[in-house]
């Protein structure tokens, strides 16, 4: 009977544990171990290991209301892992920390006679009109205004009286052009 010998080629990721017990965390081609075969005669193997290793990564993202990553959407701010395989065949786990800020949206009702100015804008006439800028967080904030013109209004008229004329509890002994100022019904001035 013949003593033998063997190479046990193996290939694994990260960690190894070989029948002799041993767990190998890096490649190894010099390791042995020696059997007794059926017939009594001894027979060494050699390990020929290559360890190949597994792989992390981080990801710092910040985005507004939603953030798509390897086809997931999300919405809340959290840390979140993916897991791949690498070029060698092991895990590679990649994590995305992710800070989600929000937009916001405030709706402002006018009401103004003739004229208002709203974020350096004259407007005059009633409508809904939008504004959209930047938050403090760096994310769309749109402002959205109900506005309401009402509108001043005037009247004239022409008199003939003898001697004085009173008008609004004031007497007129000259001839003249008067004004008085009203609110009209949609409480703008009337004059």
């Amino acid at each position: 009977n013949y003593s033998s010998s063997s190479t046990d080629t193996q290939v694994a990721c990260d960690t190894y544990t070989w029948v002799d017990g041993v767990t190998y965390t890096a490649s190894n081609s010099t390791a042995t171990h020696m059997f007794t075969t059926v017939d009594g005669c001894d027979s060494l193997s050699t390990l020929d290991l290559t360890i190949n290793y597994s792989n992390t990564g981080t990801t710092s993202e910040t985005a507004c209301d939603s953030y798509s990553w390897d086809g997931t959407t999300y919405t809340t701010s959290g840390a979140y892992t993916n897991s791949y395989t690498n070029v060698s065949g092991c895990d590679s786990v990649h994590t995305l920390n992710l800070t989600i800020n929000y937009s916001s949206s405030s709706t402002d009702t006018q009401v103004a006679c003739d004229t208002y100015t709203w974020n350096g804008q004259v407007y005059t006439i009633s409508g809904v009109y939008t504004f959209v800028s930047t938050n403090a967080v760096g994310c769309d904030s749109t402002a959205t205004l109900n506005l309401t013109i009402n509108y001043s209004n005037t009247a004239s008229f022409a008199l003939n009286a003898c001697d004085n004329y009173v008008w609004d509890g004031i007497i007129y002994a000259v001839s003249g052009t008067y004004t008085n100022t009203y609110t009209n019904v949609s409480g703008c001035d009337s004059t």
